[in-house]
Formats: C-alpha cells, sequence, structure tokens
C-alpha cells in the first residue's frame, strides 16, 4: 500500500538539506585514534551520504548547503558531481568558516566512536537566502536533517524549507540525525526538533532521538505510543530504529512493519543509518510496500557497516538486491523478516 504520493513529473527525486563533512578513517585501524598513524579521506555527513546512497541507486538529488570557500569545498562539490547531485545550490562560505572534520576511531568490529570538529562551520552558516521556493517545488520530496536546528542561521533555513514544502506539497522526510555538538541545551533540541517532526511526512530516527524530539512533549513515551502521536501531527509513516534489534515502520493505517539486520562480518559499528535511509527512501520513492522498503535498507546498511568508508561504499541496487538473494539462500527467506 502506498501512504504518500511522489509528484513523478517533478525535476529532482530529492532535495537535501544538512551537512557536508570530510570523513578521515584510520587505516590502521583496531587502536585507538592517538595510536593510529594513517587516515583515508573520504565524503562525510549523513545528508551527504544518503544523497550520494540515492544517486547510485539512480535517484536525482538536489542539495541545500554551504561550503567552505577552499580546496576541502572542492573536493566535496566535485565528488557531488562526478556522482550526478546537483549542486547548483551548494554555496560557499564568505567569512573563512570550515568544512567538519570528523575522525573516526574504530576500536574493534563493535566498538566505534568519532570525534568532529565542527567550531565556525560551514554546514551552519546556511541562511535563509540560500533556500528557494522553485528548487523544492521541483522535487518530489524534502529531505531535513536535524543537524542543520542546531544553530543559526541554519535552523532558520531549514524551518524555511519546511514550511516551502508544506506550501509546494512536497513530502518532507525528516531525518533526526543527532550529533550533540553546537547545541547548546536539551530543551533546545527537543523545541527544534518537535517543530520539524511535526511538518514531516516520514520520520526517520533512533529510539534515543525520539527521546531527545520527545521530552518537551510527552518524556517516556514507548514505540507505539510516539508512533501515534506523531501520526497524529501529520506523519505518514515513522520508523523507529533500534539497532541490532532491527527497525520497525509505523504507518498512520494502524499497521506496523519489522525488519532484523542481516548477518554480516561487521568492519566497523558506524554509517550503516546512511545506508539505510539511502536504500528505504529509495524504495518508497519506487512504490514498494513498506516492509520491502525496509528490507532494502536493512540489506544496505550491514554492507555499509562492513566496508571502511561510507559514502565511497554506497552500494548500487544489483548489489543490494544480489546480498539479499544470497542470505535468503543461506539462511531462509524471513531471514530479516520479524
Amino acid at each position: 500500500m502506498k501512504y504518500i504520493t511522489f509528484d513523478a513529473s517533478r525535476k529532482f527525486d530529492l532535495a537535501l538539506l544538512g551537512r557536508i563533512t570530510v570523513d578521515l578513517n584510520p587505516v590502521d585501524y583496531y587502536r585507538t585514534l592517538a595510536e593510529s598513524t594513517t587516515f583515508k579521506k573520504y565524503l562525510g555527513g549523513s545528508p551527504a551520504n544518503i544523497a550520494v546512497g540515492l544517486s547510485r541507486l539512480g535517484k536525482k538529488c538536489g542539495f541545500f548547503a554551504r561550503v567552505s570557500n577552499d580546496r576541502f569545498g572542492d573536493f566535496v562539490v566535485d565528488y557531488f558531481k562526478k556522482d550526478g547531485i546537483d549542486t547548483s545550490r551548494i554555496r560557499r562560505c564568505e567569512h573563512g568558516e570550515k568544512l567538519g572534520l570528523t575522525f573516526t576511531e574504530i576500536l574493534s568490529e563493535k566498538e566505534s566512536s568519532i570525534l568532529m570538529y565542527r567550531d565556525r562551520i560551514a554546514d551552519l552558516q546556511l541562511c535563509p537566502d540560500d533556500i528557494d521556493e522553485a528548487y523544492i517545488g521541483q522535487s518530489r520530496a524534502l529531505l531535513v536533517s536535524g543537524t542543520a536546528l542546531a544553530e543559526s542561521p541554519s535552523r532558520e533555513a531549514a524551518l524555511k524549507a519546511l514550511f516551502l514544502a508544506r506550501k509546494t506539497n512536497t513530502p518532507v522526510i525528516f531525518d533526526i540525525d543527532y550529533r550533540a555538538y553546537n547545541w547548546k541545551s536539551q530543551d533546545e533540541i527537543g523545541a527544534y526538533y518537535g517543530i520539524a517532526a511535526g511538518q514531516a511526512d516520514v520520520i526517520l530516527g533512533s529510539r534515543d532521538e525520539y527521546d531527545l524530539a520527545e521530552r518537551l512533549i510527552r518524556p517516556g513515551m514507548k514505540d507505539e505510543e510516539s508512533a501515534s502521536y506523531w501520526h497524529g501531527r501529520g506523519a505518514k509513516i515513522v520508523v523507529i530504529k533500534h539497532g541490532k534489534e532491527g527497525s520497525t515502520a509505523y504507518a498512520d493505517d494502524g499497521q506496523n512493519f519489522t525488519v532484523k539486520p542481516f548477518p554480516i562480518k561487521k568492519l566497523k559499528g558506524f554509517g550503516g543509518g546512511d545506508g539505510y535511509a539511502s536504500a528505504f527512501l529509495y524504495g518508497m520513492l519506487e512504490g514498494w510496500d513498506i516492509v520491502d522498503c525496509l528490507e532494502f535498507g536493512s540489506a544496505s546498511a550491514s554492507l555499509l557497516i562492513a566496508s571502511h568508508s561510507c559514502a565511497d561504499s554506497m552500494p548500487d541496487a544489483g548489489t543490494i538486491r544480489s546480498y539479499i538473494a544470497d542470505c535468503k539462500r543461506k539462511y531462509g527467506d524471513l531471514v530479516a523478516r520479524a
């Protein structure tokens, strides 16, 4: 059953708004950052990774962002262009702000962490004047990352985009995408997450992220209560992720669908969420049943946590389908179905 209608006549499958960064992942991993000596550079930032993932799956994406006016800015813009992502709404910072840098620490296949440098950061310089109604109106959907709400002027730009999406009948996907950096208080997080989620047709997040979004509304809600609340605010699909326990999509007709992670030998404990989101949204844009979207997303997530990078390793549709088929041959058709 289709819960959201996407206008197939529009130029872009998805317009995204949020951070583009540079990731530096250790080549000599399974040791601390203090011990690692060699790092490999990748494109980073959850919305940027999702855009790359959807592009690899054959979808046309556009992007609202600010990037640094230097070689790193050149790197990310050129990367997008090579993947066919429209960069006409990516603008350079004018006052020396730099791209965020994310160093990853991979201690084991189960234990990973990140260290972010996000002072005077380029992505949070996105301003309301950077957002235009026509571009959103040319997109089948708009995705807003929660990190864009962490600081002005980016938060006002994100809110403007959300309201223009409503004006142009553009479905909104809110990826809560919590990062502790730049926020000033838990109440600030709850206020802005609550506003954004209340404008969304699809919400994606972990249980902990929903707790942040709901702290000023009704703290301590269970998954079913969260879904019911956001459905009451207009969301059609509420996806709540529980890591290795799997994820559930709650539809506004009362149905819910659950999938588990696909079995794979992990290299690291991060990066799966962006693969999950891009593949899940691909299925939605294709008009698939929700459980099939979830399965596709779960498979992509497993492939990503087995790789060294995120953006560079985003799989195409054939790779995901082959992996699903292989897992079902080995473990049975219900390998990821709860």
